[in-house]
């Protein structure tokens, strides 16, 4: 099976203080990765590492074949991988459905042909997302404040999602 995201021998720092000492993992599509340690094990360095919010000095970083490596955390999302901090970043005084109608920046509008590289039957409408988490399609007039844990996660998920 081929990776769709591939981390090898990552090194990255924090001034002169190693954090990450060749750290490597491969992800195929549609298989679920957890990783789990004690604070200061090097998870959270990892996730920054892979979306270019703490670049690695040494390693590489691919996601479908081509690398991460130097580019910068908008042109990561671009290409189809998102972060959703454990924070969940919802608003939870507007129901799923205001959520979901909402940009989450500035670059969710100004999508141009040529940067975009998905195509449009695999773009994430909100009917995609609703069809993905079926329970927020039965909570769409709820308020954020009325989702379980679980079901915040998702709605952030898909708020990062929707284009």
């Amino acid at each position: 099976m081929t990776a769709l995201l591939q981390v090898q021998e990552l090194q990255t720092f924090y001034g002169d203080a190693q954090a990450l000492f060749g750290v490597g993992l491969s992800v195929a599509e549609g298989e679920f990765v957890t990783m789990l340690g004690r604070n200061g094990m090097g998870k959270t360095t990892l996730i920054r590492s892979i979306f270019g919010l703490t670049p690695p000095r040494l390693g590489s970083v691919e996601y479908k074949g081509q690398s991460l490596i130097g580019l910068a955390p908008f042109r990561i999302a671009q290409m189809g991988l998102a972060l959703v901090p454990q924070g969940r970043r919802i608003f939870k005084n507007l129901s799923v459905l205001e959520n979901l109608q909402l940009p989450t920046s500035s670059l969710a509008g100004s999508r141009t042909k040529k940067a975009d590289t998905h195509t449009n039957e695999n773009r994430w409408t909100r009917e995609k997302i609703l069809d993905e988490f079926p329970q927020l399609r039965d909570r769409l007039q709820n308020g954020g404040n009325e989702l379980s844990g679980g079901e915040q996660q998702m709605l952030a998920i898909g708020r990062k999602s929707v284009v």
